[in-house]
């Protein structure tokens, strides 16, 4: 069966082609998230101590899909996030402070006789810096926001997210190391020399670290986390995983899903990059469309299986052994 779509030649159409709509990036459905034993337990214990959780597992494993989970459970969402980069420094896991603009307003106000802007419009609470500033009342911290901050007025509880946090520079989580373990921090820019704390424990933010690699991060980082490996789930833990997030196309797929899953987990076995479960469900989703209206005994037409499985292998080597691997699976499966 060919591609509907894109074709080697063709002629150019007198009208533009009708395309499918494009798939929005998968969204994050905390009711369908399913934690182990294991993460259930890593996750009580360090609410209990009141430790950060830090989260490694291959990539598709869930670490930054569980933050979004505790939030919904626990009725905290949204999830306050801070998506880690390699020129972040420890300032940013807290507030962005825009001197230029702020800059540039000053010369304006002085150039019009004007009251000179208060550095505090010029701030940005991120992630951590925002779940502090909402523990406390808003009176409390009232100095410290700018105009257009919205608080609640009363302290309220958040689920702060630092995600990937092995892209950070070498220095970040030492710098961060007092102010993540205390909850606290200064913004000197206001000229101010108090700092924002957490004055009450029970509104103390909930904080989910996750990293590719435990061993990119200090020692002394270590000892203040909770640490829980997610492992990449099994057969039967995945079946779940691929019928929750897609439904009644999984339970009409019954034909072709199981060996689906069987290629999978052969490619896994034998790939230097294991597909993870995103492209797991991207690639279900390919054959979805491309069997949709044919009868069973075309599910396992091999040409269609083998031209899918650039959703799954991405990396130039590991593409000329999927298709050795599928090859053998296929005479295996042909052979029984």
């Amino acid at each position: 069966m060919n591609f509907p779509f894109y074709q080697k030649t063709v002629s150019p159409p007198s009208q533009p082609v009708e395309l499918p709509p494009s798939r929005p990036t998968s969204e994050i459905c905390p009711e369908t998230y399913r934690p182990d034993d294991g993460l259930v337990d890593a996750v009580n214990v360090a609410l209990l101590l009141g430790q950060p959780l830090l989260l490694t597992g291959e990539p598709g494993t869930g670490k930054t899909h569980l933050a979004y989970h505790v939030a919904w459970q626990f009725g905290l969402l949204p999830v306050l996030k801070f998506e880690t980069k390699s020129d972040h420094k420890a300032q940013d896991l807290f507030y962005i402070y825009d001197a230029l603009r702020h800059f540039h307003a000053v010369q304006v106000a002085q150039a019009r006789n004007q009251d000179t802007p208060n550095a505090k419009e010029y701030l940005e609470y991120t992630a951590l810096g925002k779940a502090i500033i909402l523990a406390n009342e808003e009176e409390t911290v009232k100095p410290f926001l700018s105009s257009g901050f919205k608080h609640p007025g009363k302290p309220q509880r958040s689920v702060v997210l630092i995600d990937e946090i092995d892209k950070a520079p070498r220095d970040f989580p030492n710098d961060i190391l007092n102010e993540v373990e205390h909850h606290h921090f200064r913004v000197p820019e206001l000229g101010r020399d108090d700092e924002i704390g957490v004055a009450d424990a029970r509104f103390k933010p909930i904080l989910i670290l996750t990293s590719n690699s435990e061993k990119h991060l200090p020692a002394a980082f270590l000892r203040r986390c909770v640490y829980y490996n997610i492992p990449f789930p099994d057969r039967e833990v995945l079946s779940q995983i691929v019928e929750k997030r897609l439904g009644q196309i999984a339970k009409n797929s019954t034909e072709w899903l199981s060996d689906a899953l069987d290629l999978f987990f052969e490619l896994r076995s034998q790939l230097r990059e294991k597909p993870a479960t995103a492209k797991l469900l991207n690639w279900l989703m390919t054959l979805h469309q491309l069997f949709k209206g044919r009868n069973s005994t075309e599910y396992h037409y091999p040409d269609d299986l083998s031209r899918t499985l650039s959703t799954l292998v991405t990396d130039p080597e590991d593409q000329k052994i999927a298709k050795d691997i599928f090859e053998d699976w296929l005479k295996i499966k042909i052979e029984r």
